[in-house]
Order: C-alpha cells, then structure tokens, then sequence
C-alpha cells in the first residue's frame, strides 16, 4: 500500500505515466510474474518445501503478489499480459536443466537464489532510467530492498558456499555452484567503481570488494536470463 500511495501521488491524479516508465515497470511486471508464479507453484507443490521452511516461502510468496498487484494497478491498462513460465528453463519444452525443480528442494532452492538475484540487480539496473521520475524510483528501490533480503535469504537456506563461509547472505564474485544460472552473476567480480579500483585505495581483498556491490544488470541481459523460463 505504501509502495502505491507513493506513486499515485505523482501520477494517479489523470496524469500519463512517461513511456520511459512504463518500459521499466512493464520489465520489473515481466519478473515479479515470473517470481509470484514460481512461489505459488512452489509452496502448492506437496513434499517439496520443509515444514521448518515454510514459513519463508509463504512470506515470499505473499512478498512477490504485492508486488505484481502493485506494478498491474500503476500500470493500469498498459500492464502486460502474464507469459506462460516452464520453470524447468526449457523454453516450453518442460524438459530443462532444472527439470526437477517442484520434486527436488535443492533444485528449487537454486532456481530461487537465481531469480531473487537477478531480481536485485534487474532493479538496481533501471535506476538511472528512472531517476528523474523520484517517486517511481523511490518506489522501486522500495521492491529492490525487499528482493534483496529474499536474495540473502535463500543464500542462507542454500548454505553451499566454495569459501566455507557459514550463513553467507552475500555474492562472492561471481560465484555459482550451478552452471545453467551463471549468467546470473556476470559482472559480479568487478573491483572497479566511480574509476576507482577499491581494492587499490582500501587495502581491502578483491573477494571481500565484490561481497560489498551488487553490480546492475541491463535489462537486455535480464531478459536474456529470463527468456529461458518463457514458454
């Protein structure tokens, strides 16, 4: 509601939402339908999630339905329609590299981290698009906090980490232990921000530098990650 009440302030009074923000929010719709229905999916699917995990799930799934209600009513009749999803990434075929991923919780638990990553950085990729819009982007950063503790949380879930950090909540790099999801994390091993090498004028390991930044994605790349998924 709040998330709402923020935008309809600027454009809720008759006011057209600039085409440069329904491209945005027509994009982040793409990904919040693409979440929402893999959580329901998820959490209906018996035997799959631990009843000590439930409770997560359950609250992610209610996370990512807000979302997708609040982008449909800011983008009223300019909303795209929802695509039809094969969660195994087998582009319809039903038959991808994740094609176990409503039987096996490992396989879910992946898919999960991979999709709230891309998530975070999707976000963070359109900030600058829509930073003359700051009620919109306020909004936005809003949804980008939310997906990023869903991201930690299910690194922790996962707890597979090749640093033998326990409870990690953060990227290392550009990490994955699955290959199919490694575009997920192009970009993630980046040291150098505003020109700057971090780790030159901090002292600081380049390990630890990539722990601290989420790189953004372009909403080519997201899209790219995606299009598997589409059926």
């Amino acid at each position: 509601m709040a998330l709402a009440a923020l935008s309809t302030a600027a454009y809720g009074q008759g006011r057209a939402l600039p085409t440069a923000v329904l491209g945005v929010l027509n994009f982040a719709l793409r990904l919040e339908y693409l979440e929402s229905e893999f959580y329901n999916r998820g959490v209906a699917a018996a035997g799959l999630i631990p009843a000590a995990d439930r409770t997560i799930f359950t609250t992610i799934q209610s996370h990512e339905a807000v979302h997708v209600d609040y982008l449909k009513t800011l983008l009223g009749s300019s909303a795209r329609p929802k695509p039809t999803f094969d969660f195994t990434a087998g582009n319809g075929s039903g038959s991808g590299p994740f094609a176990d991923v409503f039987t096996n919780y490992a396989t879910f638990l992946a898919v999960a981290q991979a999709f709230e990553d891309t998530g975070v950085r999707a976000y963070k990729g359109q900030a600058a698009t829509l930073a003359p819009y700051k009620d919109v982007l306020q909004a936005a950063l809003s949804v980008h906090s939310v997906e990023a503790r869903h991201a930690a949380e299910v690194r922790r879930l996962r707890g597979n980490f090749q640093d033998n950090e326990p409870n990690q909540g953060w990227i290392s790099g550009a990490m994955t232990d699955v290959a199919a999801i490694a575009p997920v994390y192009a970009g993630e091993a980046n040291t150098t921000h505003l020109g700057l090498d971090v780790t030159t004028i901090t002292g600081v390991s380049a390990g630890a530098v990539t722990e601290a930044f989420d790189e953004p994605l372009t909403m080519a790349q997201v899209l790219a990650i995606v299009d598997p998924f589409i059926a």
